[in-house]
């Protein structure tokens, strides 16, 4: 398997031509298809996907992990690149999605998804749906452990009430290879301990190879403030340690912060994958 990341909060050092912003989207390529995985928050991604030498035309399957906007609002653009393949969701109810602070209240709803909801290439999904031979998208997750402090910033808004988002629009991705499995999270609103927790249940005695995506640690992005406290990152590392898992890749939403302390009890066992980063697993 091999996983390029299109789109991150930061990039590589070596390559002046790829652009960044705050969003999501990884280019996987395994069981003999080419799956997008999150389309960012712009048409940025297709840039990068350009100097990268990633052909969108040859990507069987878009999923989104979920609704807010940093994680599909380039789908117009790829829609439009790309007149094949099918775009996977988690089936929920139409909603707006709110972030507040304070006195802020700021959209993060994906207006280009609201546009292309009606689309025919939209497969909305529920349950665990195997949508190419060892490649499922599972969309109820476990709720053994406590999910990420920063989700109490989120709200969702429908038919003029505003509550806490529960997130029934995300869903995570999990490919099983010969020698293991991987677990891709997004954003991990859900917590990336209750998304392992829900791969080991539904794989038992399954190694899980890698995880890669946001932890959500970060409560304002601009200064990779960790939201938590100390006590709370370090049970998470402790936690990961746990369970069975080879590597974890990690960026977007995790923040540098956070990942200092996870570095610090995971050791080389994590990493960071920053735009135009490009990992075999």
């Amino acid at each position: 398997m091999i996983v390029t990341v299109l789109i991150d909060n930061k990039k590589i050092s070596n390559c002046p031509k790829l652009v960044t912003e705050s969003g999501l989207s990884l280019h996987i390529s395994a069981m003999g298809k080419n799956i997008l995985f999150d389309l960012g928050a712009s048409n940025k991604f297709l840039h990068n996907a350009n100097v990268l030498d990633i052909k969108m035309e040859d990507v069987d399957a878009a999923v989104v992990s979920h609704r807010h906007h940093d994680h599909c609002s380039g789908i117009g653009h790829f829609l439009e690149k790309n007149k094949k393949s099918k775009v996977f969701l988690r089936d929920c109810n139409s909603k707006d999605y709110l972030f507040r602070l304070s006195k802020l209240t700021k959209n993060i709803s994906s207006r280009s998804l609201l546009l292309h909801s009606k689309s025919r290439r939209f497969r909305y999904t529920s349950g665990v749906v195997e949508i190419y031979s060892n490649i499922f998208i599972v969309n109820e997750i476990s709720n053994k452990y406590k999910r990420p402090e920063g989700n109490k910033y989120i709200y969702s808004k429908a038919d003029n009430h505003i509550n806490k988002d529960s997130f029934d629009h995300e869903l995570m991705m999990v490919i099983r290879e010969e020698d293991g499995l991987v677990i891709f999270t997004g954003c991990a609103h859900s917590g990336v301990l209750n998304m392992v927790h829900t791969t080991v249940n539904l794989f038992p005695n399954t190694r899980i190879k890698a995880i890669i995506g946001g932890f959500h640690l970060v409560g304002l992005p601009l200064f990779s403030w960790t939201i938590g406290s100390r006590e709370e990152v370090t049970f998470l590392a402790n936690e990961l340690l746990n369970y069975p898992i080879g590597a974890l890749y990690t960026g977007h939403c995790t923040g540098s912060k956070a990942y200092k302390i996870l570095r610090g009890i995971l050791g080389n066992r994590i990493e960071q994958i920053p735009t135009g980063c490009r990992v075999e697993i």
